[in-house]
């Protein structure tokens, strides 16, 4: 009976959060009140009996995992918004300098897809599809651009531990490492991009495209609050390879040098230091994440999760179709709260750091969530932006994406049967 509640309680919360906008609701504020909840049921079974105390424990448990994501959150937000208020994206973009419509598509995606593994898939497809409006003037080829811009971050978030949430929750829950999972997912998931990547190139005619971009001027020292943020990033996961320290531990670390250099920098311009730049972080996403994991906590402790598991063992039992599978199943369903299921579904002690399932499952909710445009926060996000619709992107862009994301699945199969876990 509780478990049935705890289901239809998560069912109808999360429908809520697909329909937001129709109903004019914060899906913020339905998955809060749905974390709480939830939580007050599991208690409430147990506040009678003798093992109370071990909900307590476990609640305690989950909430000192997720804390250690949210403050991560709060520290890579900060460098990038630093970044951002400095104009200090203009860097990458002054490395877009053809009017090769077919070549213009490739440095696209490639900006795209490195610069995501750095920064977060979510804020790099903002950054490069903001740009699409200054490169191209034909609607129907912008749009192309920004469905590549969507499957390049995901793509290249999926192989960095600081690259996407997702992977970022596994990397932080122990269950990739750094090393192995850029030695086993970078090939795949270029392989994803570059299935599409290939295919809509031959779409695109050879007019040069249209006219010079035009930026804001780099705020002072804007170049090199770029490159100290961009370090501070990439010396998270070197952090946490040398120390054995939580990997927010490394983010803070970037956060307090930043702060310091631009206290300097700017001792009279309020607007372009830390407090300032903090007020303008989106803390709504963040209590997003808190609630949803939260949720999915619950339903790990209530046991729902393990059946699932079991469900699933009995009726597929092959984990490399499951891995796939979640990936596919994540094109629909946000790839935050599949990887948090997952990851309550399956042990660590079953599926120790670093197995195949945890590999699979990094590859493929992140770049699974492509295959639809309503996959990922990226694709969310610059659907409106773009104001691409549901139907144009399954007609135009899905059938490719689908493919990549097959091709570069075969291609971890293989390769992590070469160099093995």
């Amino acid at each position: 009976m509780v478990e049935a509640l705890l289901v239809g309680i998560f069912i109808c919360g999360y429908a809520a959060v697909a329909f937001e906008h129709r109903i004019g609701i914060n899906k913020t504020a339905t998955v809060l009140i749905m974390a709480v909840v939830s939580w007050m049921i599991v208690a409430g079974q147990h506040v009678y009996s003798g093992d109370f105390s071990r909900i307590v424990s476990a609640f305690n448990g989950h909430l000192q995992e997720i804390a250690q994501i949210i403050i991560f959150l709060l520290g890579a937000m900060t460098i990038v918004a630093a970044i951002e208020a400095h104009h200090g994206f203009k860097v990458v973009v002054d490395c877009i300098r053809t009017h090769n419509k077919r070549l213009l598509l490739w440095i696209v995606s490639f900006i795209t897809f490195f610069l995501s593994s750095v920064l977060d898939n979510l804020t790099t497809a903002i950054v490069m599809v903001t740009l699409l409006p200054r490169l191209l003037e034909h609607r129907q080829e912008r749009l192309i651009f920004a469905s590549m811009i969507v499957v390049a971050a995901n793509a290249g978030g999926a192989w960095s531990p600081i690259g996407d949430v997702t992977t970022t929750m596994l990397w932080i829950g122990e269950r990739i490492t750094t090393v192995q999972v850029i030695k086993l997912l970078f090939i795949p998931s270029i392989i994803s991009l570059l299935v599409p990547l290939i295919y809509f190139s031959f779409s695109l005619d050879r007019q040069p495209a249209a006219p010079q971009l035009r930026h804001a001027p780099l705020a002072h020292g804007g170049k090199r609050v770029f490159f100290l943020g961009v370090s501070a990033l990439i010396a998270v996961p070197v952090i946490r390879a040398c120390t054995h320290l939580p990997p927010f531990v490394g983010i803070l670390l970037g956060v307090g040098v930043l702060w310091v250099v631009l206290d300097v920098m700017h001792p009279s311009e309020e607007e372009l230091r830390i407090p300032h730049i903090m007020s303008k972080i989106d803390l709504p996403s963040i209590l997003f994440f808190l609630g949803l994991l939260l949720t999915i906590a619950a339903l790990e402790v209530s046991g729902i999760l393990h059946y699932c598991a079991l469900a699933l063992d009995k009726t597929i039992g092959n984990t490399d179709i499951i891995g796939m599978l979640l990936g596919l199943v994540s094109a629909i369903i946000d790839n935050v709260p599949l990887t948090a299921a997952a990851m309550g579904m399956y042990s660590v002690h079953a599926f120790p750091v670093n197995a195949k399932l945890w590999e699979l499952l990094a590859f493929g909710v992140g770049t699974g969530g492509s295959i639809l445009i309503i996959g990922s926060a990226a694709g969310v996000v610059v659907m409106g932006i773009e104001k691409i619709t549901f139907t144009w992107y399954i007609r135009k862009i899905s059938g490719p994406v689908l493919i990549g994301y097959f091709a570069g699945a075969v291609s971890f199969l293989v390769l992590y049967g070469i160099i093995g876990g």
